[in-house]
């Protein structure tokens, strides 16, 4: 049982609605279904079966785009009251959407999203970086690229490689389409570079990218920040994890798949002085990495959602719906809440989280916290024999896709071993 269910009320005036059928969705899903006690509805056109499967998700397949979703979300509270249904989503471009008609959605939904003019501000990566700055927070330096810029030719980039491209605006990137799109590139050589320009020509990109400087460190240098700002403009819900392993598929790098909860609260505090800076409601999603060259928080970027992996709330004690609801719904948007409780989150098996660590340390903490880890997917309420198997199938899966995507820590750690048997053997000590 998570901390999440200890907060679980009867609401049954209450519609809740998610756009989307990854495991983000369904976790977005189990937190209202929780804190609500309802049957929540879901927006996608192909769900994963653990949505499909659920036992209280009722499916609406459908493509979740512009004016069809926001048609399809006016008929689904046709003649509800005010304040009676809520909209969650986890895509870039959706949170656009749901921010860009607010006006059709609201009163009877409530839509937990900042506004048009904070989201712009802060999820656009280059007004990130200078709303940082201002207020001393460090940003990875960076060349910013137009779709003019690259018409011209390849950009001159004077940062030394290796490089780290992205697009600015996460929702005009999640609107396009091309062979070997990935969220972000590591750059390595002028070659690669090149590759990129032609790949993002071909692609005709009009929107604005990013070439930053690589800051080193390995994927538990990173950090998640999440936050709830209330109409009031108090945040009333933080919390943060620290990242053990993130996704290496291309379409999906970056994300996290492994963390452990724990409280930062410099970066909370940084975190809130920023999003005070744009007037900022609603949740947001922070991502940080600690630079190992000297031990300083360099911030990557704001999501203007929940994020991904939201659940890392739950699991740590804090059901990121309860404050929302709260808020929005009741008008009352109650005490601060602080996720502290220290929990391993993994949508891994043990042993695959464990091949993957190098850092002795953490290795211990997975260790110690593995008995009482939380997956999103492992609901206790679903009682489907068919889902669990599919849902223990697909976990088994991520050995195969790491195996392809980030085969290296196994095999330098397989290659350290056979070197010790070989000195053990041989009589050399190291």
């Amino acid at each position: 049982m998570t901390g999440a269910q200890l907060d679980q009320s009867n609401r049954p005036g209450l519609l809740p609605v998610v756009i989307g059928g990854d495991i983000g969705a369904y976790a977005l899903a189990r937190q209202l279904h929780e804190a609500t006690g309802q049957r929540v509805t879901l927006i996608a056109s192909r769900p994963i079966q653990a949505i499909v499967l659920s036992s209280y998700i009722d499916v609406v397949f459908q493509e979740a785009e512009g004016e069809a979703l926001i048609a399809l979300l006016q008929r689904l509270a046709a003649n509800r009251a005010a304040h009676s249904a809520v909209v969650m989503a986890n895509h870039d471009s959706v949170a656009h959407t749901l921010a860009s008609h607010r006006g059709r959605l609201e009163p009877v939904y409530v839509v937990p999203f900042p506004s048009l003019r904070a989201m712009e501000q802060l999820s656009n990566k280059v007004g990130f970086s200078a709303a940082c700055e201002s207020l001393g927070l460090r940003t990875p330096r960076q060349a910013v690229i137009t779709g003019a810029d690259l018409a011209a030719g390849d950009p001159k980039i004077d940062i030394p490689f290796p490089l780290v491209g992205k697009a600015a605006i996460g929702s005009d990137w999640d609107e396009l389409t091309f062979a070997g799109k990935r969220k972000i590139y590591f750059l390595d050589s002028p070659e690669q570079l090149h590759g990129l320009w032609e790949d993002l020509r071909r692609a005709e990109f009009a929107s604005t990218f990013l070439i930053q400087e690589y800051i080193p460190g390995d994927d538990d240098a990173m950090r998640s920040v999440t936050a709830y700002v209330a109409s009031t403009g108090e945040t009333t819900m933080i919390g943060s994890a620290r990242v053990l392993l993130e996704d290496h598929a291309p379409s999906l790098i970056g994300n996290p798949v492994a963390m452990i909860t724990e409280p930062h609260p410099m970066l909370w505090e940084a975190s809130e002085r920023l999003l005070s800076l744009v007037d900022y409601r609603g949740f947001a999603n922070l991502d940080i990495k600690i630079d190992p060259r000297d031990g300083q928080p360099v911030f990557f970027e704001v999501n203007p959602r929940i994020g991904r992996n939201s659940f890392y709330m739950s699991a740590a004690g804090v059901n990121p719906m309860v404050p929302m609801i709260s808020d929005l719904v009741d008008g009352r948007p109650g005490p601060r809440r602080e996720a502290r409780r220290e929990v391993l989150y993994s949508l891994l098996p043990h042993h695959l989280l464990l091949h993957q660590l190098d850092d002795p340390a953490l290795r211990r903490r997975v260790v110690r916290l593995a008995p009482r880890a939380v997956d999103p997917l492992l609901d206790p309420a679903e009682r489907s024999l068919r889902r669990r198997v599919l849902v223990a199938i697909q976990k088994l899966n991520h050995d195969r896709k790491f195996h392809r995507f980030h085969p290296k820590p196994l095999l330098r750690r397989r290659g350290d071993a056979s070197r010790s048997c070989a000195r053990r053997r041989t009589g050399n000590s190291p």
